[in-house]
Parts: C-alpha cells; structure tokens; sequence
C-alpha cells in the first residue's frame, strides 16, 4: 500500500541528501518518479545537498496544485509511482492535504522531507501538517552538532552575526539567490536547547553567557 512518509530532523542533518538517495533507489527499481522543492539554498527548480549532490525538481508556490498536477500527469497516460517533496516545511497546509489524499485514492507513494521548526522554535504550517496525516514520521539519524559538542536540535537565525528570535518565518539565507545582499546578512545555525536559549551562537562562544537568575528572593 502507498504511504505518505515524513522524514524530518534539524538543519545539516542530510534530508537532502537522503531525499536524492530515494530518487536513486527508486528509480533503479523501474520506478518513475517527480521531484519537487521550495526555497532551496542554491535557487529555484532544483533540490542540493550540502556534500554536492543536486537534481532537478519542480518548484513549488502556494498556489500550486499536487492534486491537479498529478491527475493531469496521469489522464496523459504518463507512469507516476513515487513523489518526492524537499524543503516541505515550506508548503502550505493545503498541498499537504493533496499528497495525502494522491496516496490514498491514487496509490503513490510520497516522500517528505523536511525541518519541524523554525527559529523561534515553532512549528513550519507544513510541517505541523505533515505530523497530523502521515502514515509515519522518521527521525533521521545522522545528529548535527552544536558548536560545544552537545546534539544540535534548534535552528538559530542570525542576522549581521546576531541570533534573532523574532520576524519573519521564511527568510532564505546561506544562498546565492536574487537578493545578494540578504543572502550575505542572514544565515542559519544549529545549536543545542541550551545555546539557543541563551542565543549563544558559535561566533559568541568565547564570551560567558549571562548566568539565568534563580527564582529566590
């Protein structure tokens, strides 16, 4: 039976990479497949991972339609076995519904992927969407380190070299896009519980953070 399958982690934890790896694994297997992305570090219509690997795929915007795009694939007599959907913190609820409902009365399967978070610690819509319909939920395995050694497990924005934990949810950073000089004042960090609370980035790591003070009188 088709499944909608959400493979989830932190930042620098290889969804990308493993996202290619299905493509490969599949399609190896006789299987036809579509790839599809929103806001990937290297730009629009392809999906990259941080060792080098890249593919292209469809892009995303919130008013494309899953749903109508694979009926319309299909009615052309087009094979469709697998769908893979990078960066799918980034969809709307809406299109999260349509893969859902493509594995249930079309028998395709659908790979996510994707970050839970965001930098202010909340949930992507997306991705909260992706945990309430899919048939699972993967952690995946390979565990980003925060700059002192511990596990990372949040994903700290930084602005001009200081960790923000306010504005907009969707702020590309770390890319070579249209907007240079954006991409050159934002970018993203991963850092433990305890480092990101304290907004100590690793750039502020030689400096003592502010001890919290007890909750005595």
């Amino acid at each position: 039976m088709a499944e909608l399958v959400f493979f989830t982690g932190p930042m620098d934890c290889g969804k990308s990479t493993l996202a290619l790896q299905m493509d490969y694994t599949q399609s190896s297997h006789g299987r036809a497949g579509q790839l599809f992305t929103r806001f990937d570090r290297a730009g629009e219509a392809v999906i990259t991972s941080r060792i080098g690997l890249s593919r292209a795929a469809t892009e995303v915007d919130d008013d494309f339609s899953f749903w109508e795009h694979v009926v319309a694939l299909l009615t052309t007599g087009r094979k469709l076995d697998y769908i893979i959907c990078d960066e799918t913190q980034f969809f709307v609820a809406s299109q999260i519904d349509d893969l859902a409902r493509i594995v249930d009365e079309l028998g395709i399967d659908v790979f996510a992927f994707g970050i839970l978070s965001d930098f202010r610690t909340e949930m992507f819509p997306g991705s909260k969407r992706l945990v309430e319909l899919a048939d699972r939920v993967e952690m995946l395995q390979v565990q980003p380190l925060c700059w002192c050694g511990q596990r990372a497990t949040h994903n700290a924005r930084v602005v001009d070299g200081v960790m923000v934990v306010e504005g907009s949810q969707v702020v590309v950073g770390d890319v070579a896009g249209a907007d240079q000089e954006l991409a050159l004042t934002v970018r993203y960090e991963v850092l433990c519980r305890k480092h990101h609370r304290q907004q100590l980035t690793k750039a502020r790591s030689g400096a003592e953070p502010s001890p919290e003070p007890l909750p005595f009188d």
